[in-house]
């Protein structure tokens, strides 16, 4: 008797054990930050709607939920360029993004999960080198305001397109060509000593 009873328990147990599987399998959650996308083997890919924070169910083996991180990140993207009277720049442009909700399933069907890596410094470069030959030089220093406001319209423009959202755009480092430096230097001691030679003359 003792035997028997120990015998149901057991299977008792492994029922138990196997609904808890079965159960875990079943479920899964979305944590604070994050969306979830869904891809179905039965309806031939990504589901069109997506998930929000909490436990939610899934069919197992015939669903794969697809964890995606909608927080706004920082990214900073390098670009070597040309002005309008071609002298060469190094410019960064310091950019914080993150994916539309709403379109995190296209996003992912369109993109997969590394879009950031193949969007953002592509657009960037895109970006920089249209608005920035339509500057010289000087007019780059001089406007920068202005350079950097068309660069952000811009940037928000093309990202969109790919279901970005940017919540800023701003360039973070501006340098030009050896020779360029030069020659604002030589310009400024010039600018310089005009001044001195003036006031010489007045003291005089």
């Amino acid at each position: 008797m003792a035997e028997a009873a120990l015998n149901r328990l057991g299977r008792a147990t492994g029922v138990l054990g196997l609904s808890a599987v079965v159960v875990n399998q079943c479920l899964f959650n979305v944590d604070g930050g994050e969306r979830a996308v869904h891809f179905d083997s039965l309806r031939g890919g990504i589901l069109p709607t997506e998930r929000k924070e909490g436990t939610h169910f899934i069919v197992p083996i015939v669903q794969r939920p697809i964890i995606m991180d909608i927080r706004t990140k920082p990214r900073e993207i390098p670009s070597v360029t040309g002005t309008k009277d071609l002298q060469m720049v190094n410019i960064k442009l310091r950019v914080l993004w993150r994916p539309i909700e709403g379109e995190l399933p296209k996003l992912y069907r369109e993109l997969g999960t590394d879009f950031d890596e193949r969007v953002l410094p592509s657009i960037g470069n895109e970006v920089l080198k249209s608005v920035v030959a339509q500057y010289n030089a000087e007019e780059l220093l001089s406007k920068r305001a202005e350079v950097s406001s068309r660069i952000k319209e811009q940037m928000m423009t093309r990202a969109k397109h790919f279901h970005l959202l940017l919540d800023d755009v701003s360039i973070t480092h501006l340098t030009f060509g050896r020779e360029f430096m030069r020659a604002i230097e030589q310009k400024q001691v010039a600018s310089q000593e005009a001044e001195r030679q003036h006031w010489v003359v007045q003291r005089a």
